[in-house]
């Protein structure tokens, strides 16, 4: 269960339509127990907008941008026009990383016959109301994230066989030019033997490709 009950004013949400009048449309937060939310129809677009239900309707996956929160009486104001087009693919990517992250924190507690919510707590406590770059960074740097955690031992292999299975990183490759030099004698091995020690130091699964180009002495 996520520890946050209410969403900060400014922070973007995914929300459902629920339904759609005149001049406002009313929504659920999908990642807030499902709580009400409200985007009045000068939120919805930019200039004037004759028909609201020319922009939501009831069923839609919409991001908005939490305007106001108000406990008291149960409040949340929201806009649709303050979120553009980035943010919002961005805000659904990392949604639906979560709603997967969810299915996959639920395979690690049948594995290791813990209960669910008390390993949410745990991830959620580490990293901020997220699941998901837990995953990650099981696969990237095991040993430093199952340290953080302070896991049961169930827990953290459950975790490393689900995490193995499901997650897949991003590759990329980066390329630049660096230029050694050494006015030692035996320059070239020099150089060749810090390129090498260089190559276990990388994490996140880096590679450093290289090849030498000697040059004849100047002096």
């Amino acid at each position: 269960m996520l520890e946050r009950e209410w969403p900060d004013e400014g922070e973007l949400v995914v929300c459902t339509v629920a339904n759609v009048k005149d001049f406002v449309a009313f929504v659920t937060l999908d990642e807030y127990e499902e709580r009400e939310g409200l985007i009045p129809i000068a939120e919805i677009a930019r200039g004037w907008i004759k028909h609201i239900r020319d922009y939501v309707r009831e069923g839609q996956k919409v991001v908005c941008k939490v305007l106001h929160v108000e406990r008291s009486k149960g409040h949340i104001d929201l806009s649709l026009k303050d979120v553009n087009d980035h943010q919002r693919k961005e805000k659904i990517h990392e949604w639906k990383n979560e709603q997967k992250a969810l299915k996959w924190v639920s395979f690690v507690s049948k594995t290791s016959g813990t209960d669910e919510e008390s390993i949410q707590n745990v991830f959620y406590r580490e990293y901020g109301g997220a699941l998901f770059p837990v995953f990650e960074d099981v696969i990237t740097d095991e040993k430093a994230t199952l340290g953080r955690l302070d896991l049961d031992k169930k827990v953290g292999d459950a975790l490393i066989e689900v995490a193995q299975e499901n997650v897949k990183l991003s590759k990329v490759t980066i390329t630049g030019h660096l230029i050694l030099t050494s006015t030692k004698p035996d320059g070239v091995n020099v150089i060749r033997r810090a390129l090498r020690s260089a190559q276990p130091r990388l994490k996140g699964g880096l590679r450093l490709n290289w090849c030498m180009l000697v040059l004849p002495s100047t002096g």
